[in-house]
């Protein structure tokens, strides 16, 4: 008996759907990003955020003159009052550090407001509204000012590395004066407190 030969049928491919056409990891597009303007050298770029340092610290440091003599006047140790009026003669001299700093560089003595003086110097108008005179005072007082003076060395110690790097020598030399000042500066209040003030106020 002859068997009869089953072929199956080819059935066709199912069509894929439209959406299965497109892959479904499909590439992320990778936009390329519009280019940025070519920058300046370095060079150029930190003598810009040196120049707005120097503007900075000249507000502060004329802001200063203006805060050492009611510091002076709140005052009631002899050695804090003296190295306060000493302080506020070097800072006079700072000034004209600066302006001559900003001579050399061609341009003219610009201010611009330096927050972190400024609170800085907030903060020491409080504590004298918020102590009576003596020794408690003192103490504040010396606190506010090593704070002023911690900021002014951090910020003649980059002005320096700047001017070094810049070649700027008159502005170097000046930096490295003021710092060196600033420092002793601190250093005597450090003492005053040590052996003075500290002990009255307990």
């Amino acid at each position: 008996m002859a068997t009869k030969t089953v072929t199956a049928k080819k059935t066709a491919p199912a069509k894929k759907d439209a959406s299965a056409k497109k892959s479904t990891t499909t590439k992320k597009t990778t936009s390329k990003s519009s280019k940025a303007p070519a920058k300046q050298d370095a060079a150029t770029d930190l003598k810009d955020f040196f120049e707005d340092a120097l503007k900075d610290i000249y507000w502060a440091e004329k802001a200063l003159t203006k805060a050492l003599p009611k510091m002076e006047k709140n005052a009631t140790h002899p050695e804090l009052k003296e190295a306060i009026a000493t302080h506020l003669e070097e800072t006079l001299v700072h000034v004209k550090r600066l302006e001559e700093c900003f001579k050399s560089l061609g341009l003219k003595p610009e201010a611009k407001k330096c927050d972190a003086m400024q609170g800085l110097l907030d903060e020491g108008k409080s504590i004298m509204e918020e102590t009576k005179p003596g020794a408690i005072r003192d103490v504040g007082i010396i606190a506010a000012s090593q704070k002023v003076e911690h900021y002014e060395i951090a910020t003649y110690g980059s002005l320096a590395a700047y001017a070094k790097v810049l070649k700027e020598k008159t502005c170097l030399n000046n930096f490295l004066t003021t710092l060196k000042e600033e420092k002793n500066c601190d250093a005597l209040l450090s003492k005053i407190a040590d052996t003075a003030l500290n002990t009255k106020a307990k």
